[in-house]
């Protein structure tokens, strides 16, 4: 356990996973008398997941953790020392969630799969990874990602993208235009989810309220006008269905570009 003062003193680390107690679940070895029972890192992580997805972010405390695991906050730091290690290892953890396809670049060409549904899988996924932790979206651009889970990801990501075809100085370009754009989109999403439970709303009863609201504005009267045929050809008679229209025509819009690159290059 690092007492509180010595890590104040300490230099910023990159990632949990290169802390000795990463890959030492429960601290290390063999228990230690004078360690709190009860508790291991993956009960902890567990709670952790579980607290941020029914508080959010801004609550999450090392205080409230020890709470819910009826220990005290001292306690805690026997496995972890800091609470961003707490974030990244919850973090990590929820992305082993993510059922992800098989994607080896390396496979016979008869038999891979078509690199379109392999993209398509992999963002599907993705995108309800950060629909169901909304906590998810903040974190990612905070720690490094190094964890088993995460890196499993990227490396599927990788070699679906390397299935493409597309040559390795474009490859990395057409990784972030998919994923990038399904962070934005996920994002976006989750937040709305999350704002109308909060509101105690269904998705659509919020959506109908927020639509209503514009339409009696004066001021809005351009915009609303501008924007009713497109609203129209949406299609779907609820919000996720036009959402998923939306999501569905994106992810063509990025396999379309990408069979461009390809003929482009192969020209």
């Amino acid at each position: 356990m690092v007492k509180a003062a010595d890590r104040a003193k300490r230099p910023a680390r990159t990632s949990v996973w290169l802390e000795e107690k990463a890959t030492a679940r429960g601290g290390g070895g063999g228990r230690r008398s004078d360690q709190p029972s009860g508790l291991d890192r993956d009960r902890i992580t567990e709670t952790t997941v579980r607290l941020l997805d029914a508080e959010g972010l801004a609550k999450f405390s090392m205080r409230r953790l020890a709470a819910e695991l009826n220990v005290t906050a001292m306690s805690v730091y026997w496995y972890v020392d800091t609470k961003d290690d707490l974030l990244e290892l919850a973090l990590d953890a929820v992305f082993g969630e993510l059922d992800l396809p098989e994607a080896d670049s390396e496979s016979d060409p008869d038999t891979k799969a078509d690199w379109r549904d392999q993209l398509r899988e992999l963002a599907a996924e993705y995108r309800k990874l950060l629909v169901r932790h909304a906590w998810v979206s903040p974190l990612v651009g905070t720690f490094l990602n190094i964890g088993p889970n995460s890196m499993r990801f990227s490396l599927t990501v990788q070699r679906a993208v390397k299935n493409t075809g597309l040559p390795p100085h474009e490859q990395m370009g057409a990784l972030s235009a998919v994923f990038q754009f399904v962070y934005g989109f996920g994002t976006i999403e989750g937040h709305f989810v999350q704002r109308c439970a909060s509101a105690g709303m269904t998705q659509d009863a919020y959506f109908q309220q927020a639509m209503g609201t514009v339409k009696a504005e004066p001021r809005f009267a351009e915009m609303v006008e501008s924007s009713a045929e497109l609203m129209d050809a949406r299609g779907g008679d609820t919000v996720e269905e036009m959402r998923e229209r939306d999501f569905r025509i994106a992810l063509d819009l990025m396999v379309a570009g990408i069979e461009a690159m390809l003929a482009r290059t192969r020209s």
